[in-house]
């Protein structure tokens, strides 16, 4: 996916078992995070982040999506432990992520996986790709979305 471009529609389950949709955030700007697991490392930290922050997004009118893989009990788990107030979605069967050319092979200390790149997608009203940061650092991150958002204003 480019700049540009439309957002694919996609139905996904969070963490209570209930679906959303591109559709079910009526807010001007959507931040969709890809991360590659729930409860690792770094993605806690830009979890953690993104949820520190939804205040501030949400002044800006500012839905946040994060979306992995995992399942219901994964993400539970996940939003439990860490206070997350995010929305978390799971991609459980990678579709969405496949779509999105961001699931592929990986490499961890000489050791070869499949799982999802971190990136994260800017959306305007439209559903329209309006940025694209990748690669992602997990720290800082965050507070780099919504000082780009800030600027749009």
């Amino acid at each position: 996916m480019q700049i540009g471009e439309q957002f694919p529609h996609f139905e996904l389950g969070d963490k209570d078992g209930l679906n959303h949709s591109l559709n079910s955030f009526k807010e001007k700007f959507l931040v969709i995070f890809f991360y590659p697991k729930d409860s690792t490392p770094g993605c806690t930290i830009e979890s953690k982040g993104f949820s520190k922050l939804k205040q501030k997004f949400a002044s800006l009118d500012t839905a946040l999506i994060g979306v992995s893989g995992g399942d219901q009990k994964t993400k539970t788990k996940f939003c439990k432990n860490n206070d997350l107030e995010t929305v978390m979605l799971s991609d459980t069967d990678f579709k969405l992520s496949t779509q999105l050319g961001i699931y592929g092979e990986k490499s961890f200390m000489g050791r070869k996986y499949m799982g999802i790149n971190r990136i994260t997608y800017l959306l305007d009203a439209k559903r329209t790709i309006i940025e694209i940061f990748d690669p992602v650092k997990p720290i800082g991150h965050p507070d780099q979305v919504l000082k780009y958002i800030k600027a749009l204003q």
